[in-house]
């Protein structure tokens, strides 16, 4: 499979990249509003075209999918041209601005029959696949889960995450990570309440502090912000027992990882090898072309962890508990 990136981001550069280039597929063109830009990329990588456009990467007919790491506002409109196109699309999460923005993405996608899945790279890794499985084998009752994504994000006050006209804030950058991880293993609440602050006055949350309820009385906390030092687990506590993942979604990819449980009495750490979870969801996405499956995070998925965003920045606004449609 041949892939054009539409836009020049540092997650592209750093991560996503050298993911596809790392496996039995090739990024054959880039495209930015600049010239220049898409041509310094181009060489940089060893791409082989370069364009000046977005439009005009759509047109190239040597590309089979493309990946949109666009800031938020930007990722349906151009969802749906490369659909349009005939063009299968890896889209960064969060796949829109809201829930009824995902609904029309996704139905314009199955309209013109091509896979969309949102770039949730820590789905795809061995160690979130296992305690997923863990969770739902062999805990019982899960009654809480607690989940955090925060990092530094100083001196840099034109960074897109801090523009709201770009759709920005903590929440939609990394507390997105901290919903899915909640409802992966709690499923989809009833009721949620959120608190947020703007430490830069910027228009966007710099912090946020959320509470994920359900009818049966389970809970889960979420947390997501860019005023502190980088964390980044998840907890889930059962009648049974617990587990806990540290360095949970952005996780290094030369290093070991492990998770820990206690279940029914029994105290385990499982180590990981190293692997690059970003070649994973590639390779994953590749399949579901080739075999017509639909993603693990796919369009549904998707339109569910923004009906949970949506609830949470309405229940901040409002200041009260909201009850999710």
């Amino acid at each position: 499979m041949e892939f054009g990136i539409i836009g020049t981001a540092g997650i592209a550069r750093k991560s996503v990249l050298p993911a596809i280039e790392a496996s039995e597929h090739a990024v054959g063109a880039i495209a930015s509003r600049d010239d220049d830009r898409a041509r310094a990329f181009a060489d940089e990588f060893d791409v082989p075209r370069s364009y000046g456009a977005y439009e005009d990467l759509l047109e190239d007919g040597g590309i089979d999918a493309v990946y949109i790491p666009l800031p938020n506002t930007a990722h349906a409109e151009w969802t749906i041209r490369a659909a349009d196109a005939g063009l299968d699309v890896l889209c960064e999460k969060p796949l829109a601005v809201d829930a009824d923005q995902a609904r029309d993405v996704a139905a314009h996608c199955e309209d013109r029959g091509v896979t969309l899945m949102e770039a949730f790279m820590y789905r795809y890794h061995p160690r979130t696949e296992r305690a997923i499985e863990l969770a739902r084998e062999e805990l019982t009752d899960i009654r809480s889960v607690s989940a955090a994504f925060k990092f530094p994000l100083f001196d840099d006050p034109d960074n897109v995450r801090l523009d709201p006209d770009l759709a920005g804030g903590s929440l939609m950058d990394v507390g997105c990570y901290a919903v899915s991880a909640a409802r992966q293993f709690l499923g989809e609440p009833d009721r949620v309440y959120a608190h947020t602050h703007d430490s830069r006055a910027v228009g966007v949350d710099t912090e946020l502090a959320g509470i994920l309820e359900y009818d049966d009385g389970a809970s889960a906390r979420i947390a997501s912000g860019f005023d502190t030092q980088k964390v980044q687990r998840y907890r889930v506590e059962a009648a049974n027992g617990w587990l806990e993942v540290a360095d949970a979604f952005d996780a290094p990819l030369e290093e070991p990882l492990e998770l820990e449980y206690r279940i029914d009495g029994r105290h385990a750490v499982e180590t990981f090898d190293p692997v690059d979870h970003y070649r994973l969801q590639v390779e994953r996405f590749a399949d579901c072309v080739e075999s017509g499956a639909r993603p693990r995070t796919d369009a549904d998925e998707a339109i569910a962890n923004m009906r949970v965003i949506d609830g949470l920045y309405e229940s901040a606004e409002r200041g009260e508990l909201r009850a999710l449609p």
